[in-house]
Order: C-alpha cells, then structure tokens, then sequence
C-alpha cells in the first residue's frame, strides 16, 4: 500500500486521530516550521484537508497532494493534484514550500528534494516537519515498542488497522533528518527537534544563491 492510498481511505478521520494523537499538539509543531517561510507565494507540498492553512497568514498558498479525498476538503482556493517527485510548476514559481508530515511517505525523496529545488526562487526557502525515531537507542526502542502497540490499536478504533500499521513502519523506513538532509539539492539552514523524545523534527532548507545556474534549475 502506498502513502497516497493510505490517506486516501483515512482522509475525514486523519486531522481528527492527529490531534488525539499528538495530545493537541500537532497544530504548533506546524507553527514551529511554517514560521520560517518567507513571505510570498507558498507551496503547500501534502497539504491534505489543509491542516496547516491558519499558519500561512497573508502568504499566497497553493496546495498539491496526490490524495484526491483529501485534498476535495481543503478549503484554499488554489488546489491542484500533483506528486511531489513531479511536481506540476515552472521553475522559480515559489518564494517557500511547505511539508508537514509529509517525507516518509514519499516514493522517492531524492527526486522530491530536487523538484522543491526547481520550483523555489533562488534564496527561497522550504520549511519540513515531520516524524522520526528518538535519537537515544534507548529513547528509539522504547518510542518503536510504543507505536507497534499503539498505532495499530487507534487503528483498530477508527476502521482503519491497515493504515495505521503502515504508518508505525513508515517511522522506520528513513535515516534521521540529520542524515537524510544533509547532501542534498537544498542547504540545510535550522534543525530542531520535538515533543516527546523528541520523535517530531522540523527542519529549514535554503535554496542558495550560485553563480553556476542557481536562477531557478
């Protein structure tokens, strides 16, 4: 199953298990990373329902996401399905993009990062948030022992024990942000970590100005 199939099935009950999940705290670890975008026109990269759409502010948002069910529910204006390894935009055409809970679930990072790359403006900005093991061994075995029994059960709850299976592997399917950033297309600018054990992580990526073709490849 993949991620678009799995938030394609969950889409009315994903938001709503989210926030029990995160004891209501999902919202601001999207506060934390949206609060770095640059003002401008923003991609909203896996928007979904629009879960972060009051953190924009005055920022002009387009919204893509491969989950069509999902993306029917979300209220901005300017909507348009679209994968993020190819993505539907001219080069330049963003001042920041911004993904939330969005990286582990993509079928190629490599190919996303360096679209993210094409479609932002030289000195623009990608803001990340997203979900990874604790960085102690200790800390990482007790945070998987934790989501092999309760992600299955929240699952079991809502209808949907497949998809919440495939989200406690999806935790493990990527290195840390540490490494998974770190040579890529885009300069990683700020890390940080958060919530408990610090399992959530948010992570700011510039898109650095270069004499040899930076204007927007």
């Amino acid at each position: 199953m993949t991620g678009g199939e799995v938030f394609s099935r969950i889409a009315r009950r994903y938001d709503a298990v989210n926030r029990l999940l995160s004891l209501g705290r999902d919202g601001a670890w999207r506060r934390s990373a949206a609060a770095h975008l640059p003002p401008g026109r923003v991609l909203d990269l896996g928007a979904g329902t629009g879960a972060a759409n009051r953190e924009f502010g005055t920022r002009r948002v387009v919204a893509v996401d491969p989950a069509a069910p999902m993306l029917g529910l979300n209220s901005q204006r300017r909507r348009v399905a679209g994968r993020a390894e190819r993505l539907p935009f001219a080069a330049g055409s963003f001042d920041g993009v911004f993904s939330a809970f969005v990286f582990r679930n993509l079928d190629s990072i490599p190919a996303a990062l360096m679209e993210i790359h094409r479609v932002l403006r030289p000195g623009g900005a990608a803001a990340v948030v997203d979900l990874s093991r604790p960085r102690g061994a200790w800390a990482r075995r007790l945070h998987r022992a934790g989501t092999a029994l309760v992600l299955p059960l929240v699952g079991t709850l809502v209808g949907a024990p497949r998809e919440y299976r495939y989200l406690h592997r999806s935790l493990d399917a990527l290195p840390p942000p540490e490494v998974l950033f770190a040579d890529g297309p885009l300069v990683p600018e700020r890390a940080w970590r958060m919530g408990p054990f610090g399992f959530v992580y948010g992570v700011v990526l510039r898109k650095v100005l270069s004499s040899a073709g930076g204007g927007g490849g």
